[in-house]
């Protein structure tokens, strides 16, 4: 995995997404996150097609914090099984990731 990496989640709830995101900055297991939302979610879960609206958190870290995020988001997070998705970063401002770096580490 890269060194940087943005964890994706979604939520049922505006409110619910805004709480893993600050948990998340304030635990330091990610330097910042956005709230996108509402959008629609279309999924089978028990035989069934739904189509819900969800907010959709976007977490940038660090790849050596995402193992402890993941499971953050998992103890806090109301869904049986919540998703989950890490993506490595690519590239982007120097700067800015370094800044990334620097806000998953201890203070």
């Amino acid at each position: 995995m890269r060194e940087h990496v943005i964890v994706a989640s979604t939520t049922d709830s505006e409110t619910t997404a805004r709480e893993l995101a600050v948990q998340a900055v304030e635990a330091r297991l990610g330097a910042c996150a956005q709230i996108v939302g509402p959008i629609v979610s279309v999924y089978r879960w028990d035989g069934e097609v739904h189509a819900d609206p969800e907010w959709r958190v976007e977490i940038k870290t660090a790849a050596d914090r995402v193992a402890p995020l993941v499971e953050l988001i998992k103890r806090q997070h109301d869904y049986q099984v919540p998703e989950i998705i890490a993506t490595p970063i690519e590239g982007g401002s120097a700067e800015y990731l370094e800044w990334l770096i620097a806000e998953t580490r201890p203070a």
